[in-house]
């Protein structure tokens, strides 16, 4: 009961499954097993662990600054609550090809159903700002290689993440995408895509699985799952949306405690005892616990 019912290697199975139905998959972006609950709960298809809301949950830039050990245990504890299936993002693997190959085995023992590795250098930058720098193609082809073959589930579900389009142009992404599909990459993260053509034009350039990144405030406009679906996109995600709707959500309700000196005046704003402890399944808990202690002395 302390962990979800499905298995690590179900939800990667189910994940494929899901994949090959064709249909437009939604996976929100949760910073915190908490979101996870919350994602499941309304009915979506997985769960996305941005690196970029987990370096910011630990108060730091998303410029590589976090380690394998703190983004895949925080991996683990998202994974672990929810039924759905959790892919993670991994920058760009913590390292040259083998540390890449570390990370793939890393985060299968903890329960992730896959990953992306992006082809930036370190330090990188947020996908969706300028002057981003870029590993070489091939390089790049190296990484992904040694990811793919340090793989032990086969379902594990390994993307490959291409920042060309800003720096190199589309024709360069699309060259990079069918490089890293040619060295097992099972799917191809395209980022910072500026309009739905450019959307249009990756799909019809590369045959297996596509993510779209639908985040607020950067290059790529807001466009809808059915927009996505009818492109012919597998993947929708949003990355950091949960992360700022809460800190916006905090930000105000401090504001207002420290204007006012109570929080009466936020009560509706908030989950109550009552709703948060049907979320964490705080009565299933107590059963187990009465189901073992059940004896009198």
């Amino acid at each position: 009961m302390l962990f979800t019912e499905r298995t690590a290697a179900e939800k990667r199975a189910d994940l494929r499954k899901a994949l090959a139905s064709g249909r437009l998959l939604r996976f929100p972006g949760a910073h915190a097993p908490l979101v996870a609950l919350e994602v499941e709960r309304h009915g979506f298809d997985g769960v996305y662990i941005s690196g970029a809301a987990l370096s910011a949950d630990l108060g730091l830039p998303d410029i590589g600054l976090t380690t394998l050990q703190e983004v895949a245990q925080r991996g683990r504890q998202i994974a672990r609550v929810t039924r759905l299936p959790s892919i993670i993002d991994v920058d760009t693997g913590f390292g040259e090809a083998m540390n890449a190959a570390r990370t793939i085995q890393e985060l299968e023992e903890l329960g992730l159903a896959g990953c992306h590795l992006e082809d930036q250098v370190n330090p990188k930058r947020c996908g969706h700002l300028d002057n981003k720098m870029l590993l070489g193609r091939d390089e790049m082809a190296r990484k992904v290689r040694a990811a793919a073959g340090a793989r032990r589930d086969g379902n594990f579900l390994l993307m490959a993440r291409t920042d060309a389009r800003a720096s190199e142009g589309m024709a360069a992404a699309i060259d990079r995408a069918r490089a890293y599909v040619d060295s097992g990459a099972d799917a191809i993260f395209p980022e910072a895509m500026q309009d739905a053509k450019e959307f249009e034009q990756f799909r019809k350039a590369i045959k297996v699985p596509l993510l779209a990144n639908i985040t607020e405030f950067g290059k790529t406009p807001l466009l809808t799952a059915q927009q996505l679906a009818d492109i012919g996109y597998n993947i929708m995600i949003f990355p950091v949306t949960s992360l700022r709707l809460a800190m916006g959500a905090v930000r105000a309700g401090l504001g207002e405690i420290a204007a006012t000196g109570t929080q009466a005046g936020v009560l509706d704003r908030m989950l109550t005892r009552k709703e948060l402890y049907e979320l964490i399944r705080y009565e299933d808990y107590n059963r187990f616990d009465q189901s073992v202690f059940n004896f009198r002395i």
